[in-house]
């Protein structure tokens, strides 16, 4: 009967190793997809969230920076014609 223990034993330890292997093929096999999804991204030039966030905030900005830009061109107009009606003689030019 002293056998049978060490059979559990072996068997138990077997068994981790097993599982061990297992586990290391997982990893490398999602290893593998990943990299096989990046490449494929890459081919099909999509693009990742973060950097479309980032384009979208470049965008955003240029936007807001574009209207501050307008409104101060339409405010200079505004002051130009003013200024052209109060002088006597003055022939107001058109752009």
């Amino acid at each position: 009967m002293a056998e049978r223990p060490r059979f559990f034993e072996d068997l138990a330890g077997v068994a981790g190793g097993a599982i061990s292997a297992l586990a290391g093929l997982r990893d490398e096999t999602e290893a593998m997809i990943r990299a096989r999804v990046d490449e494929t991204i890459r081919k099909l030039e999509l693009v990742r969230r973060e950097e479309l966030e980032a384009v979208a905030e470049l965008a955003a900005r240029a936007r807001a920076g574009q209207e501050v830009a307008e409104a101060r061109l339409a405010e200079v107009e505004a002051r130009l014609a003013r200024l052209e009606q109060a002088l006597p003689g003055t022939v107001a030019t058109e752009v």
